[in-house]
């Protein structure tokens, strides 16, 4: 059994900053590393977590630092994609000394476990919010499946490829997709495909494929889904994903902090 953790849209920012003058992004951050050590014990092993893009608000190094230093007491290894908040050759300095991090060109990596592999893909777009594939990502990822043969996949991006229902984020989502939905439907073992973002848990079928978008850490996009609604955030809940082989892939939304329990249903019963 292989188990990865996804982490997604931090949006950390300097000390004694909130993000958009309202939220602070740092203390659930904490959080959440907090709750990841503090459970491992009774979910592990888990062999990484992944970040799905947004580690920072504004791409600068002062942020990345922040950023690097909440998740270092994580007991697990990670790694990460960027996001339309991050800033592609800033994150890849703050991260020159991990092997996983590419000298140039988008930021697309791969690592392999016992019974499934995990492909980061790059779909950041300089200066602008909505997402893309490159030519060069898209045959990085056709020649990592072809090797990868029928093994448990999981591809892990930013920016989800189909429609959400809300309509200013929807205009920011992966544009020409039907690439990567070629690509991943024609693989011939289980494939998940997992998303930022929209810091929401949705659940949506993407060609032959699964695609699952995770909570953010600190905040959500409001769920307003009526035309011209303005984008707005709510300060719901943060939460984590888990995901692991069971014959196929199966997902768990964990959210994190401390909660009353656990208690027994009915002790008398036999816990029935």
């Amino acid at each position: 059994m292989t188990k990865i953790i996804q982490i997604s849209d931090p949006h950390i920012v300097p000390d004694g900053q909130l993000a958009y003058n309202r939220v602070d992004t740092a203390t659930p951050l904490s959080a959440c590393v907090e709750t990841i050590n503090r459970m491992l014990p009774e979910i592990g092993p888990v062999e990484m977590a992944v970040v799905t893009g947004d580690l920072t608000d504004f791409g600068t190094v002062e942020e990345y630092q922040r950023f690097q230093n909440i998740m270092a007491p994580l007991a697990i290894p990670y790694r990460a994609v960027p996001g339309n908040h991050d800033d592609r050759e800033t994150m890849r300095e703050s991260f020159s000394d991990q092997d996983w991090m590419p000298k140039s060109g988008p930021i697309n990596w791969v690592e392999e476990f016992a019974e499934l592999a995990l492909i980061g893909l790059d779909t950041s777009v300089h200066g602008h919010s909505h997402g893309h594939l490159s030519e060069g990502s898209l045959a990085f990822l056709v020649d990592k499946l072809e090797a990868l043969k029928a093994k448990h996949v999981i591809v892990a991006i930013h920016h989800p490829p189909f429609l959400i229902g809300k309509e200013k984020m929807d205009l920011q989502n992966l544009r020409d997709s039907d690439g990567l939905k070629e690509i991943l439907s024609a693989y011939r073992g289980e494939l998940r495909l997992i998303c930022g973002h929209i810091h929401r848990n949705i659940v949506a079928q993407f060609g032959k494929v699964v695609c699952q978008i995770a909570p953010g850490t600190s905040h959500a996009v409001s769920m307003n889904q009526q035309v011209n609604a303005q984008n707005c955030l709510t300060k719901e809940p943060g939460a984590f994903l888990l995901h692991e082989t069971r014959g196929g892939i199966v997902s768990h939304h964990i959210p994190f902090g401390h909660f009353d329990g656990p208690h027994p249903f009915y002790p008398e019963r036999d816990g029935r």
